[in-house]
């Protein structure tokens, strides 16, 4: 589909907000707080991104869907930009973002270090068994009162 006028920067953003994470499908790169600006220079609509570490593997599938999403809604003068630099934190996931991990089964970042409560029951009396999850950016936790595993998303 091709499109005669070229899309808000709005618009462009309410694409993106649609677009999930690849390790975390329930929770979209906006509300990850990747994408850290949209522009046009010129013709040529510029996204720049900042994975949530340098060496994050989904950093490519991320662009590649990005580049996907906005070319089948008719951009065709496209560049990604990658910053690196401030550092991604935990801290610019979107409150949006956040219950959407603990609806999940995640536990979303907390600044003391740990959950403060199990996303299956609610409990508090929780345990660490793994500094290592299912992604790099996760650690393994359990809850004493369910007894339910489930992945912390770890606070960078």
């Amino acid at each position: 589909m091709v499109t005669l006028t070229r899309p808000s920067i709005d618009q462009v953003w309410q694409w993106l907000d649609t677009i999930p994470d690849p390790e975390i499908p329930v929770i979209t790169l906006v509300d990850l707080g990747i994408i850290r600006d949209v522009e046009w220079q010129d013709q040529v609509l510029v996204i720049t991104v900042t994975p949530t570490y340098s060496g994050c593997p989904a950093t490519s599938i991320i662009n590649l869907d990005i580049e996907t999403t906005l070319r089948e809604k008719g951009v065709e003068n496209l560049r990604l930009e990658r910053r690196l630099s401030p550092a991604w934190t935990t801290d610019w996931l979107s409150d949006k973002g956040r219950a959407a991990l603990e609806k999940y089964g995640i536990a979303p970042p907390e600044p003391a270090g740990g959950p403060r409560r199990c996303p299956h029951c609610g409990g508090d009396n929780l345990e660490k068994t793994s500094q290592f999850g299912s992604t790099p950016c996760k650690a393994l936790w359990r809850c004493k009162d369910c007894l339910e595993p489930f992945d912390y998303f770890k606070c960078i």
